[in-house]
Order: C-alpha cells, then sequence, then structure tokens
C-alpha cells in the first residue's frame, strides 16, 4: 500500500489498513519507532475495552505489573498483534 504525504506532514492510511487496524475517524492510533527503521501503528486502545476482561478469572489481588501483563495479552488475542 501507499500513501502520501502533504505538504503539513499528514497522510491518509490507505482503508485497507484502517480496516486491519478497526479504526475509524476520531480514532487514536500509536506509533512505535524501531531502531532498525521499522514503524508500526496500532489502535491506542480506550479503558472502556478492559471492562469484564477479569471476570471470573481473579481469585486473588493481582499486581499493576501483571495487569498490564494480562491485559496486554488480551488485546494481542483480540486485535491478532
Amino acid at each position: 500500500m501507499d500513501s502520501a504525504l502533504t505538504s503539513k506532514g499528514q497522510m491518509t492510511i490507505p482503508k485497507a489498513a484502517r480496516e486491519h487496524l478497526k479504526v475509524r475517524a476520531g480514532d487514536r492510533v500509536k506509533i512505535f519507532l524501531h531502531p532498525d527503521g521499522t514503524v508500526v501503528l496500532l489502535p491506542k486502545l480506550p479503558v472502556s475495552c478492559l471492562k469484564g476482561m477479569f471476570s471470573g478469572r481473579v481469585d486473588r489481588p493481582v499486581p499493576a505489573e501483571e495487569m498490564g501483563v494480562v491485559a496486554e495479552d488480551a488485546a494481542t488475542e483480540e486485535f491478532g498483534r
């Protein structure tokens, strides 16, 4: 896929990429720059996506670090990243 950069430094994400990322107008996208020169775009998910993610799975207090790992794994499972 190709996309042109405007004089303002903006570009349009091609429709196929938007559909793959499941983003639409107004959604936020997180940009990751890797040392090897690659760039990764991921949708920035609202906190509401976490609702119900842990129900019935936790029988003990969970440290914040562990919650982060579980949330990341669930997002990867949901969005295939």
